[in-house]
């Protein structure tokens, strides 16, 4: 594999782990299993039937999950501890038999780039959690499946056009995140001060009589 395709493949495991560790795992597995591509020595571990089968079976939970308002916001962020140094680990991976400088900026890069796309995916879910029908969940799972499958078949067969979208996404990420982030912490306000753990903001208190006593003295001025 070229530079080029090793870091496409590398950061491309990175980031799908952060939207969806199990597909990433089990496609991953699958592609090399069938021979469609040659995983690099550290990565041969995906094609066994063991890791294939546990990552099958996490997906298959993930799935419907995934697709329950509250329930779903749950699943991410228990899996904020999850995702991350998976994505971490795999990109470190991807990259082969390198000097440890490399591997471990590969992990730094790839744990970041995992963390990016889970505070992504988990802010916006919190957000289409106001809205309890299901709907907005299953089209947005759905959506997410469909993301990773497509982008790792793109980082595997189109690397360039792949490290453009991501490149593309990293931008659009640094944009909604602050965003998420605000609108999160309103939503928490509001819904705290729901069941009195935020106070509302002081009242204003007026003097009454001052104000009087002023007017008397603009009066007789």
């Amino acid at each position: 594999m070229d530079a080029v395709s090793i870091i496409a493949l590398s950061m491309g495991a990175a980031w799908a782990s952060g939207i969806n560790l199990y597909a990433t795992i089990f496609m991953l597995g699958y592609m090399g299993t069938t021979g469609n591509i040659a995983l690099p020595t550290e990565l041969d571990v995906l094609s066994n039937p063991m890791v294939m089968t546990a990552a099958g079976f996490m997906y298959c939970v993930e799935f419907f999950t995934d697709k329950i308002p509250g329930v779903d916001s749950g699943w991410d962020a228990v899996h904020t501890f999850i995702r991350i140094p998976a994505g971490a680990m795999l990109a470190s991976s991807a990259v082969g038999d390198v000097t440890p400088a490399v591997a471990l900026t590969a992990a730094l890069l790839g744990g970041s780039l995992a963390a990016g796309s889970h505070a992504t995916k988990a802010g916006t879910r919190l957000l289409i959690n106001t809205s309890p029908e299901p709907v907005t969940n299953w089209t947005a799972s759905i959506s997410e499946d469909l993301l990773v499958i497509g982008g790792l078949w793109a980082a595997l067969y189109h690397p360039v056009l792949f490290i453009i979208g991501l490149f593309i996404f990293i931008l659009v990420m640094i944009w909604v995140l602050p965003r998420l982030w605000r609108l999160i912490k309103r939503l928490s306000r509001t819904i705290g001060s729901w069941f009195g753990l935020c106070e509302p903001p002081p009242a204003v208190s007026i003097d009454t009589q001052s104000l009087q006593n002023n007017k008397s003295e603009q009066i007789e001025t």
